[in-house]
């Protein structure tokens, strides 16, 4: 596999869980900051730790990453993702966001209160007027069967709709199965 990727202006990451999507953003943003000292990388995570095995996730990712990427900072935005997209981008930073699917789930589907509508309108202005480039990765989850539960089939159309809205803007769409690349859109 080539250990050198080519970054594009945008490129969205789809895939299965495990499937290597976060590999590839990570080392998307390792090759950011290894092409220029004055390169810098954020990752805008939106995961939420609601119960002990989720917690003891994020910590596993958080140290996974640092020996990894030493240099890619990290900020949490589980809801406001295109407030610390706007904030956090500049024409020398990657920014790295993981993951969109609970971003979603964030807004559709929250622990506490009532769920609310994702504002993907105003994510996809905040990808459109982003200074530097954005890495967004996220889950490919209406491959299987139907779901039974009405909620659930809502969640997984909904998501499909984002997936598709945002890879409509973005450069590049990759597929990754099983750790393997598939360019849908853009140059590989």
């Amino acid at each position: 596999m080539n250990t050198t990727l080519t970054l594009a202006r945008s490129e969205l990451i789809l895939g299965g869980q495990r499937s290597g999507k976060s590999r590839r953003a990570e080392l998307l943003a390792r090759d950011w900051l290894a092409a220029s000292a004055d390169h810098q990388a954020v990752l805008i995570a939106t995961g939420r730790a609601h119960d002990e095995e989720m917690r003891a996730r994020i910590a596993r990712h958080q140290q996974d990453r640092a020996l990894r990427v030493p240099g890619l900072r990290t900020v949490e935005e589980p809801l406001r993702l295109e407030e610390a997209i706007a904030a956090h981008s500049r024409p020398g930073t990657l920014l790295v966001v993981d993951c969109l699917t609970l971003w979603l789930t964030n807004h559709l589907m929250p622990m506490e209160g009532v769920a609310a509508e994702a504002p993907v309108d105003a994510l996809l202005q905040a990808l459109r007027a982003a200074p530097g480039p954005v890495i967004l990765v996220g889950n490919e989850i209406g491959l299987g069967v139907i779901p039974l539960g009405r909620d659930v089939r809502q969640f997984v159309d909904a998501l499909g709709r984002l997936n598709q809205e945002v890879a409509a803007i973005c450069e590049r769409v990759t597929f990754m199965a099983a750790g393997l690349p598939l360019t849908l859109k853009g140059s590989a």
